[in-house]
């Protein structure tokens, strides 16, 4: 629930392939709707189709960034004839039935233990699991997004941090949006299309093995775990990843 602007390029992806980039309901370009309930992740599964219909294009190239997997995965459960391939990139699929505990992304920090910052994040994040985390807390838990705490990682995190629509966040996850993941997940595991489970060796929200689970659930799954990255693998490395991309994307149309 934050416009697709945090994608900015895709770490130089759109001087590969063209990209067409969805703000999803309520936000960037896109209107909110009067009742927060169409924000629900399932029913804006809608809009990906609306957008399909109205570029002309039989079949499409999707990807999803973590929460966005499940509107992915949404999508592709309602109409699989319509996807051409999926990228899942850090993804989620609470859809399909698979959550990732939050006791995984205490894994992840102990891979940070080398970190400058780690003394400080560490009870940050303690906090935040007990639910007694405060702003300066989640800012700091930033630096867990990703590989490198540079500039170029900074600049994201704060441009985040200025989109997060808390509410709308809360209304993309209101009760029933998982509600049909056993039969979301027999679509999904005859779908004919391949899929790229990317994730990054960093991360917590999904640990790699976790993310090889989902590429599991498909016919034509495959996963790929980039070195040296966290949550947003095109900031933290983009070559690796416009590199994994684009390699998965040609072998997708041949």
């Amino acid at each position: 629930m934050m416009p697709s602007a945090y994608f900015g390029d895709l770490g130089g992806l759109a001087g590969r392939r063209e990209l067409v980039l969805l703000d999803p309901r309520g936000t960037g370009d896109s209107a909110r709707p009067a009742d927060p309930a169409g924000s629900r992740v399932d029913r804006q599964a809608e809009d990906i189709e609306a957008l399909r219909a109205a570029l002309g294009l039989e079949r499409m190239d999707l990807l999803g960034h973590s929460a966005a997997g499940d509107l992915v995965l949404a999508y592709a459960a309602r109409y699989p004839e319509r996807v051409r391939s999926l990228v899942l990139v850090c993804a989620r699929a609470r859809t399909a039935g698979i959550d990732f505990p939050v006791e995984r992304r205490r894994e992840a920090l102990e891979l940070r233990r080398n970190e400058p910052w780690y003394e400080e994040v560490g009870p940050a994040f303690e906090r935040a699991v007990s639910g007694k985390a405060d702003d300066a807390d989640f800012d700091l838990l930033d630096r867990l997004s990703y590989g490198r705490w540079d500039a170029a990682a900074q600049a994201h995190a704060a441009a985040c941090a200025a989109w997060f629509d808390e509410g709308a966040a809360a209304a993309y996850l209101a009760p029933g949006a998982f509600g049909g993941a056993e039969a979301a997940r027999a679509v999904l595991a005859a779908l004919d299309a391949p899929v790229l489970v990317l994730s990054g060796a960093l991360d917590g929200s999904p640990r790699p093995d976790s993310a090889a689970e989902v590429a599991g659930l498909f016919p034509r799954g495959e996963h790929v775990v980039q070195a040296g990255a966290a949550h947003n693998p095109w900031v933290d490395g983009p070559d690796d990843f416009v590199r994994t991309v684009t390699g998965f994307l040609a072998r997708a149309d041949r």
